[in-house]
């Protein structure tokens, strides 16, 4: 058997088939039907044309859906691309098309929103329509539930490990590029990770049945949630990836936003023994409702929780410090991106750990500007660079590609721009992107793609868009606007016009109104001044 999704996920469901994979709410599906579906989602999408590396959109919010979809995507050799639910309509044409995506799974709540742009996208063969009760069968699209009930399962063959997995993720001009790993490399470096989290998963894959069956009948099989979504690498590597190699289950929860209450409330239900998270923008209210809810004398049943996992943004030792306070349980807070894994942090009652603090996973390095490995302790400033599970490339972006992977001393290097120093203890300090990407509760937002639906008001002169901290998100988007007359614009007014151009969680939080945009004398953006104007007018 190659080192492939669906081969390896057809094994564990042959292996502990009664075992529940999915749950969402009520709806629960053991790994016998989750293989069915996923087979007979293959058939639908060969029968539209699809094949070996076709692309396919999964516009859907967290569900058991979205898994299904993406299983019989996989069987199909296929490549599923995560499409961001919150993107309006010019974000899932460019998307859609830069990923040559061949069909899409939607939300039925997104119905108007695929019927306004379909006929912009050529490639796609086939819409596949999720029931939400919010919108009926938009025209020309096939139902999800129907249309698997009434095909037959695809037959099983041993599919290639050269076959590509993608991820999409911004990029430098804040449309995102998809990040093209093999699956016979990515798989294996999801065990390891699996296995340093404690999960019941095989370091050689020949031994994957008789793992899992030993986790079965020691009733130690993995109950995951990923209370992130399941669109970006967090909520589904650490979330559904980790524990679905292990014959464990992955529960969601569809409602868009945290909820905290409602989160706990499912972790007390289906005894959920892992929890991601992204950082202290769901740290802090999950935090939170623990101690309201002891306040009231009602607390929530966290006990079968074991761990909890976080990646994407800072989880401060303050927040750690109070969950443990309150549960006895393992915190892991990896620190990465979609290119690389670059160091982790394992905290617990009997050893906290500081914030943004980590120790080096193997096969990291840090490069000063000048191309020297940084020295520890000589609190110089370098860009962390990660061997190991290099990605191929960026999809279509050949430019990118070359400046982000490269080789060093003969080893091939992730370079994804994430600066930090080195402690004389070999640990490191992360200190961010070395560009201006602003990271706000775990979504990345380009400056440059919110100035631009900003100055398309006609009474804006210029813009620069920053980020600054902030005790919720991690970092708030602040927008610092010239107008064409002063006075002539509110900022209520320039937020509205601007939430027609982009998703909401790239808006400003703020707009700060100055004489004059500082550039630098070859026009190029002064981010220096606009965070030090900003941080000034906001004392």
């Amino acid at each position: 058997m190659s080192m492939q999704f669906a081969n390896v996920w057809e094994r564990v469901a042959d292996t502990v088939g009664d075992e529940i994979a999915l749950i969402n709410g009520d709806k629960k599906s053991n790994w016998s039907s989750f293989d069915t579906k996923a087979a007979k989602i293959a058939t639908i999408l060969e029968e539209h044309g699809l094949k070996a590396d076709s692309k396919v959109g999964i516009y859907l919010h967290n569900s058991n859906e979205y898994l299904e979809a993406q299983y019989g995507v996989f069987k199909i050799e296929g490549v599923p691309i995560n499409v961001n639910y919150r993107y309006k309509e010019n974000e899932l044409i460019y998307l859609l098309d830069n990923a040559d995506a061949e069909a899409v799974f939607f939300q039925g709540c997104y119905a108007d929103r695929i019927k306004a742009i379909k006929d912009q996208l050529p490639k796609i063969k086939v819409y596949i329509q999720i029931d939400d009760g919010t919108e009926p069968l938009m025209e020309g699209a096939i139902d999800f539930e129907n249309s698997i009930s009434s095909s037959k399962e695809q037959k099983r063959f041993n599919r290639t490990e050269e076959n590509i997995y993608m991820l999409y993720t911004g990029g430098t001009t804040g449309m995102p590029k998809g990040v093209m790993y093999k699956h016979g490399s990515f798989i294996p470096s999801m065990l390891k990770t699996a296995f340093a989290m404690g999960f019941e998963v095989p370091e050689d894959i020949s031994d994957l049945e008789k793992i899992i069956t030993q986790a079965k009948e020691n009733k130690a099989l993995t109950v995951s949630m990923p209370a992130c979504p399941l669109m970006h690498g967090t909520g589904m590597w650490l979330g559904a990836f980790l524990p679905m190699f292990s014959g464990g289950s992955v529960v969601t929860i569809s409602d868009l936003g945290l909820n905290s209450k409602n989160v706990w409330q499912e972790v007390e239900r289906h005894k959920v023994n892992s929890l991601v998270i992204v950082g202290d923008a769901f740290a802090k209210p999950l935090l939170d409702e623990l101690r309201e809810a002891e306040e009231k004398s009602n607390p929530h049943d966290i006990s079968s929780l074991r761990a909890m996992i976080s990646s994407g943004v800072m989880w401060s030792s303050e927040i750690k410090d109070g969950l443990l306070e309150i549960h006895d349980m393992t915190l892991f807070d990896a620190m990465g991106s979609t290119e690389g894994g670059m160091g982790s942090s394992v905290s617990n009652r009997e050893m906290p750990a500081k914030t943004a603090k980590f120790a080096l996973n193997p096969g990291v390095i840090v490069l000063s500007d000048d191309g020297k490995e940084v020295e520890p302790g000589s609190e110089v400033m370098g860009k962390i660079g990660t061997s190991g599970l290099v990605p191929e490339g960026y999809f279509k972006d050949e430019k990118k590609s070359a400046e982000t992977f490269k080789e060093v001393n003969g080893v091939r290097y992730s370079f994804p721009g994430d600066y930090a120093t080195i402690n004389s203890d070999g640990t490191i300090n992360l200190l961010g992107r070395g560009s201006n990407c602003i990271n706000t509760a775990g979504e990345k937002v380009y400056p440059e793609e919110v100035e631009e639906a900003v100055k398309k008001h006609p009474s804006v002169y210029d813009c620069l868009v920053v980020g600054l901290k902030d005790e919720k998100f991690g970092q708030r988007v602040v927008a610092l606007a010239s107008l064409e007359t002063p006075g002539e614009l509110e900022e209520g007014e320039l937020i509205d016009f601007t939430r027609e151009q982009i998703s909401g969680y790239k808006l400003p939080k703020q707009v700060l109104f100055v004489d004059e945009v500082m550039r630098a004398p070859n026009g190029k953006a002064n981010y220096k001044w606009a965070k030090e104007e900003a941080e000034k007018k906001l004392g």
